[in-house]
């Protein structure tokens, strides 16, 4: 996905779900565009589905839909964008493999789809396709999700997380599974926070960096491939403005 300075969105790659929202289900090797979406600050990809913000605070989504992951009350997968009706003010969005995440100006965090591991944050492990608040989390900045768990930062610089945990990905100190959010670790002054597939990263303000989850391929960088279920430091990176994870691999800016 690619947006543009005109606030429109260009789309390339496999598209059997309808997930490049052109209007087909053709594989693109070329960008196309995506229908009928104009004024778009910002964007966000998942495994089968995509998303998008436009400047008015409403959200938009389009692709894989089976678990209500694009969240306009169907499990109907879309091939153009529709319009999430029950959320608006929304600043950021993230998308994990069949949830999305949606923060709004008030600093609640919504989310709807896949739910099995309690991935919607909402007390509950069935999948909703209408968006459902995660908790009673207030004052978060920033939102980031991995396959089956969500990340949140607070303007407090801690980070909170639920859903799946079964290499902990929580970072909690447990492996058990939270439909709820808990506190990852005793993380303070982070400033970014990134999810991969079950394992999270987290920037602090010293521009170090902590990561805590699986850790097969060493993608927590400690040196071992010892799963962590809190935050360790990652050694020999400073100065870090930003972090991506992956599947299995980290990469730090």
């Amino acid at each position: 996905m690619a947006l543009l300075g005109d606030g429109t969105v260009r789309t390339w790659g496999m598209n059997s779900q309808g997930q490049l929202g052109d209007g087909s289900r053709t594989r693109r090797t070329r960008p196309v565009q995506v229908r009928n979406l104009t004024g778009v600050t910002q964007i966000a990809g998942a495994r089968g589905h995509s998303l998008a913000i436009r400047d008015d605070g409403s959200l938009w989504t389009w692709g894989y839909n089976a678990f209500g992951e694009l969240g306009d009350g169907t499990t109907t997968t879309r091939a153009t964008p529709v319009r999430v009706t029950a959320l608006s003010g929304v600043v950021q969005v993230a998308g994990g493999r069949d949830h999305s995440l949606a923060l709004r100006s008030d600093g609640t965090v919504w989310a709807f789809g896949h739910n099995t591991y309690g991935q919607l944050g909402n007390g509950a492990t069935g999948h909703r396709s209408t968006p459902v608040r995660a908790g009673s989390l207030t004052g978060v900045v920033a939102v980031a999700a991995g396959a089956y768990h969500s990340l949140a930062l607070l303007g407090d610089g801690t980070v909170w997380a639920w859903g799946r945990n079964n290499l902990g990905q929580l970072g909690n100190g447990t492996l058990s599974n939270r439909s709820s959010p808990v506190r990852v670790g005793s993380l303070t002054g982070v400033a970014l926070v990134a999810g991969g597939r079950d394992h999270g990263l987290a920037v602090l303000t010293d521009g170090t960096v902590r990561a805590w989850g699986a850790n097969t391929y060493g993608r927590l960088g400690d040196g071992t491939t010892t799963r962590r279920t809190t935050p360790v430091p990652v050694p020999g990176l400073t100065g870090i403005e930003t972090v991506t994870a992956g599947r299995a691999y980290s990469a730090a800016l």
